[in-house]
């Protein structure tokens, strides 16, 4: 045994020689290729802070982190539901990175006695895409035919001023309307007890088309010309945009592939998306992403961009219904100086 370890000693000087040798090369050449993205371990860690449940007006999010968008622009990215309190309230208090939220949620917060120091980044549907909705077999065609009908919804008056100015509009007499509040209610309750609620059409409407329940649906940007407001939006806290706008840049870059891919392969971004909600049925969530990819962008000049009339309209509107006291500057609200 001793004679062979002997003899295993020049084996192993030369070994370790070529260690050697080989670790000074290393120092003294270059690497032969750059370290890519996906090799760096070094990412930020940014928080995606829902307004709901994950549904087709997110997709764009859901793909930018599944094909690695973010990761490429150096961020870890975690999208999660919000937990407790309004999305705006957790951004604001630097609970989430990017949160979505929608234009009259930014609105209530700049305005609240204790502002929120938020602001809207990026819209991601650039019309609204909610409406009010009603059994077809009750026959409400249009908002005129609402009157003496009853209303339901979660109670607030944020829900009241809309269908309110939408009958004034029309010359319908908003007395008569009956609001109850019930929550969500279910499509069998618009066939009996309840005559008309409020959805996103994108999802709730085309849930009703894929069930079969025929409903007629009144669009908002229809009814009333400030009801065109952008819902929902990505909003960020005030000092991460004024202390890192890199950051918000990069993550709305990522985020614009994502959205650019639900456009172009809308069944593709379903897929995804049902990773994240695989309770709903696929056929649905195809129908779905179908009907809004076109309407991310729409007649935008790019994605997520804002006009200032927009909001300057739907803030005047809030203020005429009583829904907020005071107006503010639309700069102190939103930009569209990080996108892409």
């Amino acid at each position: 045994m001793r004679e062979k370890s002997i003899r295993t000693i020049p084996l192993l000087c030369l070994l370790a020689t070529l260690t050697l040798l080989a670790c000074n090369s290393n120092q003294s050449s270059p690497p032969l290729h750059s370290p890519s993205p996906w090799e760096n371990p070094m990412k930020t860690p940014v928080t995606v802070i829902l307004d709901y449940l994950p549904n087709t007006n997110h997709t764009g999010l859901y793909v930018a982190l599944e094909k690695g968008y973010y990761r490429e622009a150096g961020l870890d990215v975690e999208i999660i539901q919000p937990s407790e309190g309004a999305t705006a309230t957790l951004i604001a208090t630097g609970r989430g990175t990017f949160g979505v939220s929608y234009q009259e949620d930014v609105i209530y917060a700049l305005t609240a006695e204790e502002p929120l120091p938020i602001k809207a980044v990026a819209t991601l549907v650039h019309h609204n895409t909610s409406g009010f909705a009603s059994w077809a077999g009750k026959g409400i065609a249009w908002v005129s035919d609402v009157e003496g009908k009853v209303f339901a919804g979660k109670g607030s008056e944020a829900e009241e001023a809309p269908i309110h100015a939408c009958m004034q509009q029309a010359g319908a007499d908003f007395s008569t309307l009956h609001m109850v509040s019930t929550g969500d209610a279910s499509f069998p309750a618009l066939q009996s007890s309840v005559d008309i609620i409020w959805i996103y059409y994108a999802w709730a409407g085309i849930e009703a088309e894929h069930e079969g329940f025929p409903l007629n649906y009144l669009p908002l940007v229809d009814l009333h010309p400030s009801l065109d407001y952008y819902t929902p939006v990505l909003i960020a806290e005030n000092s991460l945009i004024a202390d890192n706008p890199e950051l918000v840049s990069s993550f709305l870059a990522a985020t614009a592939k994502g959205y650019a891919d639900c456009i172009a392969n809308p069944v593709e971004a379903a897929a995804i998306l049902a990773v994240a909600i695989p309770e709903y049925d696929q056929e649905f969530l195809e129908k779905s992403q179908e009907w809004l990819s076109p309407r991310y962008i729409d007649d935008a000049p790019r994605w997520g961009e804002m006009q200032t009339s927009i909001w300057d309209d739907y803030t005047a509107f809030m203020v005429e219904y009583g829904l907020v006291s005071e107006t503010i500057e639309s700069s102190l609200a939103f930009t569209n100086e990080f996108l892409p």
